[in-house]
C-alpha cells in the first residue's frame, strides 16, 4: 500500500500545483479551451487545493500504511479515482475537447482505482500490541 500511497503523493501533489497555480493552462490541456471567468478559475483553484489536500494526506498515510486511516484514505481514493474517470470519458464528447489527454487521464484514475481496490483486497497483518 506504501507504493500507492507514494504515487498517489506524487501524481495528486503534481495536480494541485498546477491547478492553484495555473488553471487556465490546465484546462486548455484537457479540454482544449481556457478558463475564463473569475468563477470558473476560483473553482478550479478550489479543486487543486483539494488534490494538493489528497497528496499530502497520501504522503503522511504513507508512514503508516497498514493503518485503518490508511485503509480509509485509500477507500475514498476509489471514488475519487473512479468519480474522475467518469468525468473525463464524459468530456470526451465535447467537441472542442482534447480527446487524447483525457483518455489518457481515464485510463491514468481506471488504474489508480483498480490499484486502490486491490489494496484494499488484500488482507491486513494482524495489529502488532503496544
Amino acid at each position: 500500500m506504501k507504493r500507492l500511497l507514494n504515487a498517489t503523493t506524487a501524481l495528486e501533489t503534481g495536480a494541485g500545483l498546477f491547478l492553484l497555480a495555473a488553471p487556465a493552462t490546465f484546462a486548455g490541456l484537457l479540454f482544449g479551451v481556457p478558463l475564463e471567468t473569475a468563477a470558473a478559475l476560483t473553482v478550479a483553484r478550489i479543486g487543486g487545493a483539494g488534490l494538493l489536500a489528497l497528496g499530502i494526506a497520501a504522503w503522511f498515510a504513507a508512514s503508516d500504511a497498514g493503518s485503518f486511516a490508511a485503509r480509509g484514505l485509500v477507500g475514498a481514493m476509489i471514488l475519487y479515482n473512479l468519480g474522475a474517470a467518469v468525468l473525463l470519458g464524459t468530456a470526451t464528447w465535447q467537441p472542442a475537447s482534447n480527446a487524447l489527454v483525457l483518455w489518457l487521464g481515464v485510463v491514468l484514475h481506471t488504474a489508480m482505482a483498480v490499484w486502490c481496490m486491490a489494496q484494499l483486497l488484500k488482507p491486513t497483518p494482524p495489529a502488532k500490541p503496544r
